[in-house]
C-alpha cells in the first residue's frame, strides 16, 4: 500500500458521491430509515434541498433534490453506473433494501477478481435505491 505522504495527492480518498433525486423525502427516508446512514450537514429549501449523509470512515452520499429531473431516455446509460457502499453486513442491508421495496437487481454473489496482484474475492449485490439509481453493496477483507 502507498504512503499517504508519496501520493500526488497527499493523503486522498473518495470524500462524496452526489446523486440526484426526484424525491427528496423518499430517498433521504430509505438511506437514513433503512440503510441506517445519519445526517451530516442538510441545506436548501423544497424544491431545491440538499444532505450529506454520513457512510462512515469520512465518506459521504450527497443528495440533490432535482423534482424536474427526467429519468434517463430509454437505451440511454447514466453516466455513472452505480455507486459501492463498502458494508461488512452485506445480506443483512441487501433484505433491508428488498424489504423496503428495492428492485435487486443481483443477488448476493462471490466473485474472485483476478488482478496483477492476485485473486482478490469479494462479496457484491446491486439494488436500484428509491430514484433508480444503482447501488452496490460490497464486501470483502478490505472493507
Amino acid at each position: 500500500m502507498t504512503s499517504p505522504e508519496t501520493t500526488p495527492l497527499g493523503q486522498s480518498g473518495i470524500h462524496h458521491v452526489a446523486i440526484r433525486v426526484r424525491d427528496f423525502d423518499a430517498s433521504y427516508a430509505f438511506y437514513t430509515d433503512i440503510l441506517g446512514l445519519t445526517e451530516k450537514i442538510h441545506w436548501g429549501e423544497s424544491p431545491k434541498r440538499a444532505v450529506m449523509l454520513d457512510l462512515g470512515d469520512g465518506n459521504y452520499l450527497e443528495m440533490f433534490e432535482r423534482v424536474d429531473q427526467a429519468p434517463p431516455p430509454e437505451g440511454h446509460e447514466p453516466v455513472i453506473l452505480h455507486f459501492a457502499i463498502r458494508t461488512t453486513k452485506l445480506d443483512e442491508a441487501l433484505e433491508r433494501a428488498r424489504v423496503a421495496g428495492c428492485e435487486v437487481t443481483m443477488e448476493p454473489t462471490d466473485i474472485d477478481i483476478p488482478a496483477r496482484q492476485g485473486i482478490h474475492p469479494v462479496h457484491i449485490a446491486f439494488f436500484k435505491g428509491p430514484d433508480g439509481e444503482l447501488v452496490e453493496l460490497f464486501e470483502n477483507e478490505l472493507t
